[in-house]
């Protein structure tokens, strides 16, 4: 096959040479596997397998042709870095909708966002036929105080179409000095025309972890975002909150998931850490054997045992799903809310060297304990409760999920697409949240229900069934 290989022309024979030891190792190895298999089948695969690497070179000549027609007779002279660049979205994009390629300006600005501080609006999005959609907004930050919610789609940015941007190109835009302003193009479904929005840019500051104590004996913990900073947001409130309820007057936590779009994996384990004892949290399976591992809860849980709620919506995604996902397998939490997002797969951020920025890369899936994948499925809460969605919020109060996505990874399963993300602003009128304090006073309900009375008592309600 090496012979074979080495007889094309001269023209990029050193590239050829170098690929050709690559793939005459792969022949190597297949020869092995297959020498128990009838004679003669080896040759035929070995043969197969050089087909495939001569159409692979035929198709890398054809990039080398166009790259020099454009360079040689477009009508005006195009930048080199550019057309490389260009080439690289599109062959990236091919992929699945979670992989992407970043310049370095790209790569500066993402680990700016993971490290919990960026200039802009406050708003986790992803593109979605070619415009970009918002999978949450960032609580307290522009974009929430604005009125942007899960499933709008944003289709202009200062009267410039989002249409040929890559997602990251149209979030470069989106950000920019503070007290600067920026006008939103936004389509909702349903709605009889696109809906413009004035925004003024601020310093996102984000605050992934906020508490409070609910009436004496609950904890209230909402996660936002996993950057680099949730851990420890996490820890500090658990332990606010056992110095101002009593152990024993203390009933449990509710742990807030609800339109957290996810962020990093590291986050999720040991947020998951802080609230179970022991076990597997999460396994991830790629084609590689370097991307299967499993990653166990460590450092204890500062809850000291106490019952969890987790509350979760169809903008939970990711990240969320792989706590939520954790402690219902190991039973450590009652799931309250509707289904999640349903995104199961894993990026890594791969450096491509100084200057040349780096490749998020969908590498593996992702499996909860119980060897389930979510991806395009997400994860169905033990309790479904829907919320009352005023008129003017009913177009945009579910968003479509994972499996809706073009391109998106199939699932293990019937995909399901499809969930409300709606959250009142007033606790008062958050049905999900007030079963999750029902539950955990006692009161339980039947795991069926559409519809929560904040009013019931453990003389009214039903009896849920244990989740399994």
């Amino acid at each position: 096959m090496l012979r074979n290989i080495a007889g094309h022309s001269e023209k990029g024979s050193q590239m050829r040479k170098n690929v050709g030891f690559f793939l005459g190792t792969v022949a190597g190895a297949c020869l092995t596997l297959l020498v128990t298999s009838p004679q003669g089948t080896h040759l035929v695969d070995v043969a197969k397998a050089a087909a495939r690497s001569d159409n692979t070179y035929s198709q890398l000549n054809l990039f080398g042709e166009v790259f020099e027609k454009v360079k040689s007779d477009y009508v005006e002279k195009p930048d080199d870095g550019k057309l490389v660049e260009g080439a690289i979205n599109g062959m990236i994009s091919s992929l699945d909708p979670h992989s992407r390629y970043m310049n370095e300006k790209g790569w500066s600005e993402m680990q700016e966002t993971t490290h919990g501080e960026f200039g802009g609006l406050g708003i986790e999005v992803t593109m979605e036929d070619g415009f970009v959609k918002v999978v949450a907004p960032i609580d307290d930050t522009p974009a929430s105080r604005a009125g942007i919610m899960s499933g709008d789609v944003i289709t202009s940015i200062d009267d410039e179409s989002i249409q040929g941007m890559t997602l990251d190109q149209a979030v470069n835009k989106m950000k920019g000095a503070p007290n600067s302003s920026i006008r939103l193009k936004i389509v909702r479904k349903d709605a009889d025309k696109p809906i413009e929005v004035a925004i003024t840019r601020e310093i996102i500051r984000v605050r992934p972890v906020k508490y409070h104590a609910e009436g004496g004996d609950i904890g209230y913990i909402r996660i936002s975002s996993f950057n680099e900073q949730t851990t420890e947001g996490l820890r500090k409130a658990i332990g606010d909150i056992q110095k101002q309820i009593p152990q024993d007057k203390l009933a449990g936590y509710v742990i807030d998931l609800r339109n957290n779009p996810g962020g990093l994996l590291d986050q999720a384990v040991s947020v998951t850490s802080t609230l179970m004892q022991r076990g597997e949290v999460v396994s991830t399976r790629g084609r590689n054997p370097e991307e299967t591992q499993r990653f166990t809860a460590h450092g204890g849980d500062m809850t000291k045992g106490k019952p969890l709620v987790v509350l979760i919506n169809g903008g939970s995604a990711s990240a969320s799903e792989i706590v939520a996902g954790a402690l219902h397998d190991h039973k450590r939490a009652t799931l309250i809310g509707t289904r999640s997002f349903g995104k199961g797969s894993v990026q890594t951020i791969i450096p491509l060297g100084t200057g040349n920025g780096a490749l998020a890369l969908t590498t593996a899936r992702y499996f909860t304990p119980s060897g389930h994948s979510i991806q395009a499925l997400g994860i169905k809460p033990d309790i479904e409760v829907l919320q009352d969605v005023p008129d003017e919020f009913k177009t945009r109060s579910e968003i479509k999920g994972e499996a809706s996505m073009r391109g998106h990874l199939s699932a293990e399963g019937t995909e399901q697409s499809g969930s409300q993300s709606y959250v009142p602003p007033d606790e008062k009128n958050d049905k999900a949240l007030a079963a999750a304090f029902n539950q955990l006073r006692g009161v339980t309900v039947n795991a069926d229900a559409k519809n929560i009375d904040k009013n019931a008592d453990s003389k009214t309600a039903q009896k849920r069934p244990v989740a399994n």
